[in-house]
């Protein structure tokens, strides 16, 4: 299997039909973060507007991120396919396929701040403490998808550090959001 400079695999199988590792390549080479830092600022705005939490609040401070989280994807995923797709093609499983998959970041930037809360008990933090903790992490996940998309898209460092510091400075208003609440 020869590799392209961009690193994606340009084997081809029985008649011509590309392999699922090829796909998979190109995929990445493809891949849009835009659902991560959209994802992961959701995250921070759900963890601030958190403040009260019934009796398991560890709990439900998760359930509220995954499902906050997933309900987000299927909205993105219902206005690409019935708002911008349908007028530009004929939907079909590959089409709708496609679409839940460059969602998904979406989901997925909602997962390490849930992760955070449900640990936190771990670490020795109370309630508030998971709050702030899922908060940064979910602020450092938003300039952390920044960041890899300015790389994957061959940005020069320069720029890769002004797109973390915009996202830092979101993420830091967000932060700022939460003092101002008292939650």
């Amino acid at each position: 299997m020869s590799r392209s400079r961009s690193g994606s695999s340009a084997a081809a199988g029985p008649a011509g039909t590309r392999t699922r590792r090829s796909r998979r390549a190109d995929r990445r080479a493809r891949a849009d973060y835009t659902g991560g830092v959209y994802g992961s600022m959701l995250a921070a705005s759900v963890v601030i507007g958190a403040g009260s939490l019934g009796q398991f609040p560890r709990t439900e401070l998760v359930l509220l991120l995954l499902l906050t989280g997933v309900v987000f994807w299927v909205a993105h995923v219902h206005a690409q396919l019935f708002g911008a797709r349908l007028a530009q093609q004929a939907l079909d499983g590959r089409v709708m396929l496609q679409v839940c998959r460059d969602e998904w970041p979406i989901v997925k930037a909602a997962v390490p701040p849930a992760v955070a809360v449900a640990v936190s008990p771990l670490l020795g933090l109370d309630v508030r403490g998971a709050l702030w903790l899922a908060l940064c992490v979910a602020v450092a996940g938003q300039v952390g998808w920044s960041v890899a998309a300015a790389r994957r898209a061959g940005a020069s460092p320069r720029l890769m550090a002004a797109t973390a510091s915009v996202n830092l400075l979101l993420g830091l208003l967000i932060i700022t959001f939460k003092i101002v609440l008292k939650h």
